[in-house]
């Protein structure tokens, strides 16, 4: 075991080897990791192969990670699926184990081969059988009521440099109208949160990972909720990846008031990525919100200024 690895604290040892079903002889941190604030391992067993162990950190994410485990439970043999090695659960800390997809490509960077392949892999999770356990969209993470949440707390929101006062005055109205139209209702399975921490590329196409947020509903959303972070991390503008619609403008719309609302809120101190992240996608998903309205383009300002 390397000296910089040296492996999660012994009681977490103990729950994952209980959901190995064997004693790792090396472990190494994973580096990428979500919004969620859970302890992410490679654990290599004695005979050398590998597995990716994911421990809960906090109450919510003990609840994440079981509502991933259900899904997984009731959606094995799914190509875009990575297979669910073992679990264990002690009603504190639960262990979902996975397969070891390190070996994958996972972006960025971005070019065209790699996003036409996640969009061929969205089209697969949408034609997907799901179970009728899933729940429908309106408890996923997503809601239409950012730019209300904006409108109450201006102050906030203008701190985040987006736009200038005048320009949130004169489309905030378009903006909160088109968002409250969003067509998120359906009956195909939805991710629920599509960016590149969450998705892996091999030979065989995309594969997601982290699906606690699953849902069903309009599977156009899951493209839709991916283009900011795509964008924001020196992929294609949306507009290139799916043309313009008037339903891609109703999600461009909420999906900017989502994104901005939330990067206004005060920081999370088990998660302190999680607000500047969603300010990353911000910064994306308004400009686009604009283009996709016909609204004048928000000029960033400066927040000290």
């Amino acid at each position: 075991m390397h000296a910089e690895d040296p492996g999660p604290p012994p009681e977490d040892v103990e729950r994952a080897t209980r959901a190995l079903k064997a004693e790792p002889v090396a472990w190494r941190a994973v580096a990428r990791g979500g919004q969620t604030a859970a302890s992410r391992w490679i654990a290599t067993l004695p005979g050398g192969t590998t597995r990716f162990v994911k421990i809960a950190f906090t109450l919510d994410t003990a609840a994440w990670i079981r509502d991933e485990h259900l899904f997984y439970l009731q959606h094995k043999g799914l190509v875009f699926l990575p297979a669910m090695m073992g679990w264990d659960d002690d009603g504190e800390r639960p262990v979902l184990v996975l397969e070891d997809l390190s070996a994958a490509a996972w972006p960025p960077p971005w070019d065209r081969g790699r996003v036409r392949a996640v969009v061929d892999g969205l089209a697969e999770v949408a034609d997907a059988r799901v179970s009728p356990e899933i729940p429908r969209v309106g408890a996923g993470q997503f809601d239409r009521e950012g730019w209300r949440e904006v409108a109450a707390h201006r102050e906030a929101f203008l701190a985040l440099g987006l736009c200038g006062e005048a320009w949130l005055d004169a489309c905030l109205p378009a903006l909160t109208e088109t968002a409250h139209a969003a067509p998120l209702e359906g009956d195909r399975l939805l991710h629920m949160d599509v960016r590149s921490d969450n998705l892996c590329l091999t030979p065989n196409g995309a594969r997601f990972v982290d699906w606690n947020f699953a849902c069903r509903g309009n599977p156009r959303f899951d493209v839709a909720s991916w283009l900011p972070s795509l964008e924001a991390e020196g992929g294609p503008p949306p507009e290139e990846v799916v043309p313009p619609a008037p339903d891609m403008a109703a999600f461009a719309a909420m999906l900017a008031g989502y994104f901005a609302s939330h990067a206004a809120r005060p920081p999370i101190p088990e998660a302190p990525h999680v607000r500047p992240l969603q300010l990353k996608q911000a910064r994306t998903a308004l400009p686009w919100a604009a283009r996709a309205l016909g609204l004048p383009p928000p000029e960033p300002q400066d927040p000290g200024a």
